[in-house]
């Protein structure tokens, strides 16, 4: 606790919108607060205090997480966008090469579910599948195209849709195991 007294609290989230629960789609109650801490692309903290929230129908607990936040990620999003593109030069995060392999590996690893989620939410929303190209794209971030964007904050608009639709995955890690 002696550490983040010595961290500067700098942003108290709380959202202009009002976003129904993301598992049965009722209203949201403010029931407190939590600090979540984030690292930026120098590795500097920062604590941002999120509201936590309670839907008044089936009881469950929500966090209003920022654009800036990827649930279960101590880095912004910005930083994981630019350590996950394949764009040379632009991973310019202070981390050491383990945690870069990690979010690379992770990435890889979640894009395919990312893709098809976004699919399932344009299909609920009556809007069909997204249409990729026929020839194979050269990179991960070219498919993403097709469903977002590609430029700068693509990751965060890749995460709030499946986020308020109930379809992040938690982790995992704590249940993997490598037989050595």
């Amino acid at each position: 606790m002696s550490s983040l007294k010595t961290l500067k609290l700098e942003f108290f989230v709380r959202c202009t919108e009002s976003v129904p629960c993301p598992c049965c789609g009722e209203q949201l109650s403010v029931i407190g607060s939590r600090m979540r801490k984030v690292k930026n692309s120098n590795a500097q903290p920062r604590v941002l205090i999120i509201r936590r929230m309670r839907c008044v129908n089936c009881r469950r607990i929500h966090h209003e997480l920022p654009d800036c936040l990827v649930p279960y990620k101590r880095y912004e999003s910005a930083c994981i966008e630019s350590v996950v593109s394949d764009r040379p030069g632009l991973s310019d995060v202070a981390a050491d090469n383990s945690t870069l392999y990690r979010l690379r590996f992770w990435f890889a690893a979640i894009y395919p579910y990312f893709l098809n989620c976004l699919n399932t939410i344009a299909i609920r929303l009556a809007q069909g599948r997204v249409k990729e190209p026929s020839v194979p794209t050269l990179s991960v971030h070219q498919k993403i195209g097709c469903y977002v964007e590609p430029t700068p904050g693509w990751l965060a608009r890749i995460v709030r849709p499946i986020v308020n639709a109930n379809l992040w995955i938690h982790t995992r890690l704590a249940f993997l195991s490598v037989n050595t």
